[in-house]
């Protein structure tokens, strides 16, 4: 119900700027525990989509590396004009933001992107969701769902949230951007992030390869696998334990990705269950947990990945755990409490 919520509202975005120069929404795709299977607690959920952005006609996206710091890195959308002075020959209604006179431009034809959702010459985050907002505050009141749920957008600077309701049901949902790497399943995307991030800074996230990698191994896992039950019941576990739920999924998906499915059967839940927490122990004991996507070589062919993604050293995400030796006891700790 959410990506066709999502999708009717970005569609009607787009038909609304058929004729101006801002990013064109794509369909969307649900990324995190709620599209995955495992969200912890349903009155807790949260329905994250990401809609990726493509360029308007006359523009391209060019995206620069800003830190190298893996497993988050951090790009720069770099917003650049392309001619269209073919497209004016062949009679398209597209003046060339390059070759025309800006005086012609500003009596013709709407602002570039660059003058409208740019710092400088990058895309900015902040802009694009503030935009975004106003947009699906308006196409919502085009769509029939309109007469029967409220609608009400939450604050938010670098993505959209809103919250659908009708008498006792309640559902939130967050939608972030993002722009595709290449042709790759990997995007750059305007996810929250911590205080002080420059607002043209766009986080590297494979949270649509993780979502797809989990729906590959549904699909081949049999029907009665509890695969997703064991980590939305070591999820429900967390409070008040320093380790995330991301963690935990890394943790399940190298486990999923070692050994026959057929393990996974209801049946046997407790032993799969206690095998979690033998690898996350052995994690602990190594101060060494890899990120599951990057430099996986046995990553599914099907999903496709940057090859500088594919080919690059596993980072470690305990890495942090190595250098500090008060961090790992705490740890430890946590991971008792966790037991």
């Amino acid at each position: 119900m959410i990506i066709h919520l999502v999708d009717k509202l970005t569609h009607i975005v787009a038909l609304d700027l058929s004729d101006s120069f801002y990013p064109v929404p794509q369909d969307a795709i649900g990324v995190g525990s709620t599209f995955e299977g495992w969200c912890p607690r349903a009155e807790d959920a949260v329905y994250r989509v990401l809609v990726p952005l493509s360029p308007p006609p006359g523009h391209t996206f060019q995206l620069e590396l800003d830190t190298a710091e893996m497993p988050q890195r951090t790009f720069r959308v770099r917003v650049e004009l392309l001619c269209t002075c073919r497209r004016e020959q062949l009679g398209q209604d597209v003046l060339c933001f390059l070759h025309q006179p800006e005086e012609g431009l500003r009596r013709k034809q709407e602002p570039s992107l660059l003058h409208t959702l740019c710092t400088g010459s990058y895309l900015d985050v902040e802009k694009t969701a503030h935009w975004f907002c106003c947009s699906v505050r308006a196409a919502w009141l085009l769509l029939p769902q309109s007469c029967h749920w409220g609608f009400k957008l939450q604050p938010s600077s670098r993505s959209c949230k809103f919250q659908l309701s009708k008498e006792q049901e309640i559902f939130r949902a967050e939608v972030i951007f993002g722009v595709r790497r290449g042709d790759s399943d990997i995007f750059v995307g305007s996810q929250p992030t911590e205080a002080g991030v420059a607002s043209t800074t766009w986080l590297e996230t494979c949270a649509v390869a993780e979502a797809k990698f989990l729906g590959h191994i549904s699909r081949q896992a049999p029907q009665d696998s509890w695969h997703c039950k064991c980590l939305q019941l070591l999820s429900r576990s967390l409070p008040g334990v320093g380790f995330s739920s991301y963690t935990l999924k890394t943790v399940l998906m190298h486990l999923l990705s070692t050994g026959p499915l057929t393990r996974w059967r209801r049946r046997d839940f407790p032993q799969r269950l206690m095998e979690v927490l033998k690898f996350l122990y052995c994690s602990l004991e190594s101060k060494r947990l890899h990120h599951f996507v990057i430099g996986n070589q046995s990553f599914p062919l099907e999903i496709s990945l940057p090859s500088d993604l594919r080919l690059a050293p596993p980072p470690n995400l305990f890495e942090h755990l190595a250098s500090h030796l008060d961090a790992h006891l705490k740890a430890v700790q946590e991971f008792n409490a966790l037991l």
